[in-house]
């Protein structure tokens, strides 16, 4: 007979699968692959190479998914059986384990597949956090924000290059801006563009007083070249600065480091890793065009959310999630409503469970405006 901890796991599996299963519409997604296939097999598609290629990647996206999809539904019918026979033989026991082990791979990898479908989500990603008002307190929580991607970013694997960090006047940041690198950096952190705020007793007030914080995070994906944003020289304000902070003494006798401020949208980026100006200045218009592409993706979630009737404003800048270390300890997403009560393995990097909730909740508002 199989443990009362088996039976949950299994339970809690198929519960988390049906979850993931319900962001897809299985007779769209077996339609659109025959549409592709079709499509494809018109030797006149090929004269377009571009369009080819890119629709030959959504059919190979689709039969994957279709496959995973197959093989976990699969794994979860032997799972039933082989409980079925450890009830009347326990040497079926050790082969439900191993059967559960296989459908946690294929479920995991089926949930990637599903929720990190879209273009760039394989992309590398800029993740830039600036202070809200408050001085030093402000300053200091956008510096313990940078510390807990840092974190998340060595968890998983991932390097992390610094393209601007300035520091407070007596302790945490004024801005910073990384790049992290590695494979779907940019489709987990996408939804973590917003507002955070902090709730605690501020170490930098004497009278022990407890103090609300902001800082702000945005995320955008590293753009290829050859994809086509277009900006006016018109439309920009550049300048030069000698960046400040560690970096040796070319870093502080030369104006190398580079800020760009987009004139119609008010976007400021900020390079000073590089020691060439040039360089600094090819990175910063990167990482604007990447704002610029991010912003446009912002303004489509938000008119999907209207569609249905959604209250809750996820535009960039708004509220997104609450970190309480007093009276109590809490970490609450407000907009999928996850939370949980330790907070500071949320600090040293253990937000999976925040990003794997957002994507879910984000993907059945895909669903449900298509």
């Amino acid at each position: 007979m199989l443990s009362y901890e088996t039976n949950s796991r299994i339970n809690e599996l198929k519960e988390k699968f049906k979850s993931i299963r319900s962001t897809i519409d299985l007779e769209k997604t077996k339609a659109r692959l025959t549409e592709i296939e079709e499509k494809l097999s018109d030797p006149s598609i090929w004269a377009d190479r571009k369009t080819a290629g890119r629709l030959g990647q959504e059919a190979q996206s689709l039969r994957s998914q279709l496959q995973l999809l197959g093989e976990a539904e699969e794994t979860f019918e032997n799972i039933e059986i082989a409980a079925e026979l450890a009830e009347e033989d326990e040497s079926f026991i050790e082969q439900v384990d191993k059967l559960l082990k296989d459908a946690e791979r294929k479920v995991r990898e089926f949930e990637l597949n599903i929720l990190l479908s879209s273009p760039y989500d394989p992309n590398n990603a800029f993740l830039s956090i600036h202070p809200g008002a408050g001085g030093t307190e402000s300053q200091d929580w956008a510096s313990m924000l940078l510390r807990m991607y840092t974190r998340w970013a060595e968890k998983n694997g991932y390097k992390v290059n610094i393209i601007e960090h300035q520091p407070g006047d007596e302790a945490g940041i004024k801005s910073a801006t990384i790049q992290i690198v590695g494979p779907y950096a940019y489709g987990k952190l996408k939804y973590e563009s917003g507002v955070h705020r902090l709730v605690r007793i501020s170490p930098f007030d004497a009278n022990h007083r407890r103090h609300t914080s902001f800082a702000s995070v945005s995320v955008s994906p590293e753009m290829e070249d050859d994809v086509e944003i277009e900006i006016q020289p018109e439309e920009l304000r550049i300048d030069t600065y000698r960046a400040g902070g560690a970096g040796g003494q070319h870093v502080n006798r030369t104006e190398s480091a580079v800020r760009i401020t987009h004139l119609p949208t008010g976007i400021v980026v900020t390079c000073q890793n590089e020691r060439s100006q040039h360089q600094n200045k090819a990175t910063a218009m990167k990482i604007l065009k990447a704002k610029l592409f991010e912003l446009e993706l912002e303004k489509k979630r938000k008119e999907k959310m209207k569609l249905l009737g959604e209250q809750k404003d996820i535009a960039w800048g708004s509220q997104i999630r609450s970190y309480v270390f007093q009276p109590y300890t809490m970490v609450k997403d407000h907009r999928t409503q996850h939370e949980t009560g330790d907070i500071q393995a949320v600090m040293d990097g253990e937000i999976d469970s925040f990003i794997e909730k957002e994507l879910l909740f984000f993907a059945s508002i895909e669903k449900n405006t298509e």
